[in-house]
Parts: structure tokens; C-alpha cells; sequence
């Protein structure tokens, strides 16, 4: 099985054991510092944050999936190996969800279990899609496929559609999207199109097998 998924992407890159610990901790500390200040804007008026913070709607989109779905996939595909992947984006979530809700709970005076649960739900799971996500930057079809399939997500983070209708959510989702394209690019601009393609493919089909958007 190991030699299965080595070739999917190339070899691990061991890192000494000091520097694994040193980077997951300051991986930990961005997700608190971020969880952080996503609560404390979402707590602020908006006529109270700069203009630009207000004009883009900086608070509502930090309280959706794109970003921290977009960061996730960063912690994955530049982690030295599968395992330091999960674990890597498990402690990002830790972080960022317990300081978000730390902070709701004993500075903003309140606690939203509901969302709270989501949160968690997906704290858990980040181990198992950050080892998948990993593989993508390979060079074999199938790390073409899980590319078009992580597309495909965030694109449906990024639009929404139905019938008579194709909207964009915000620019700043639309940024999102454009990074992670730029992160999991092929070798050629021919491959890359096929994969944006693909993943837009990918995104309707999923959208009418699951009808809800992560927004």
C-alpha cells in the first residue's frame, strides 16, 4: 500500500524530528490567532472595521468554508509526507475552532452549539482529507482526479447556481478559487485547463447528488 501511494506522488521528504515539532506548533498558533480574529470581527459593527473590511464583507466570509477550506489545502499539499499532513491540519482546526469558540463563549457571552458541532464534526475529519488532499500534487491520474474533485468543492464554495441562475458569492471567494488552481496546476497550461474543466464538471454533478453548498 505504501509503494501504491509513493507512486502516486513522489517520495516523502523526512524533516528532522525538532523541526516537524517546531512547524506544527506555529501551524497550531496561526489557527488560534486566525480563529481569533475571525470571532472578534464577527463580534465588531460593521461600520466600526476599516472601510475595506466592510466594503468585502471580510467578517461573513471568514465565517464560511472557502478560506479555511483553501488553507487546509495549502497545510496538506506542503507538508513533507501523508501523515504530517493530517496532522498538520488537525492541529490547525484544533486551534482555530476551539480559540473561535472559546472566544464567542467567554468574550462575545455567547455559544452557537449548533455551528459549534459543525465545526468539530469536520475538526475530526480534516485528518483523513488532509492524508487524500496530499496526494494531489502527484503526477498520476489519479492525483489529476483528486485535483478535479478539490476543485470541484471549492468551486462550489465559490458559485452559486440553479436553474436560471449562476451567481458568484464574493470576490474574495473568487480569489479562493483562483489560488487553489494556481496551487494544484499541472506541468502544462494544456493539463491545468483540462483539470479546471473537469472540476467544474465535477462540481455540477455533485451539486445535484448533494444540493447544498458550503457556504
Amino acid at each position: 500500500m505504501k509503494k501504491f501511494l509513493n507512486n502516486i506522488r513522489s517520495a516523502e521528504n523526512p524533516i528532522p524530528l525538532n523541526k516537524q515539532i517546531i512547524n506544527t506548533v506555529c501551524i497550531l498558533f496561526i489557527g488560534i490567532i486566525l480563529g481569533t480574529f475571525s470571532k472578534f470581527l464577527d463580534t465588531m459593527p460593521g461600520n466600526e472595521l476599516p472601510f475595506i473590511f466592510e466594503f468585502l464583507d471580510v467578517s461573513n466570509f471568514l465565517g464560511r468554508f472557502a478560506i479555511w477550506l483553501l488553507l487546509a489545502l495549502c497545510i496538506s499539499i506542503y507538508s513533507n509526507s501523508s501523515m504530517r499532513a493530517s496532522i498538520n491540519v488537525f492541529v490547525f482546526f484544533v486551534g482555530m475552532v476551539t480559540s473561535y469558540y472559546l472566544y464567542s463563549r467567554f468574550v462575545a457571552g455567547f455559544f452557537p452549539r449548533s455551528y459549534a458541532m459543525i465545526w468539530a464534526a469536520f475538526t475530526v475529519i480534516s485528518p483523513i482529507l488532509a492524508f487524500i488532499c496530499w496526494y494531489a500534487r502527484g503526477k498520476s491520474k489519479l492525483a489529476f482526479m483528486l485535483s478535479a474533485i478539490i476543485l470541484a468543492v471549492l468551486f462550489n464554495t465559490t458559485f452559486v447556481y440553479g436553474n436560471s441562475y449562476f451567481e458568484m458569492r464574493s470576490i474574495l471567494e473568487l480569489i479562493i478559487f483562483i489560488c487553489a488552481v494556481a496551487f494544484l496546476k499541472r506541468t502544462t497550461i494544456k493539463d491545468t485547463m483540462i483539470m479546471f474543466v473537469l472540476s467544474v464538471g465535477i462540481a455540477f454533478a455533485l451539486d445535484f447528488v448533494v444540493p447544498f453548498h458550503l457556504g
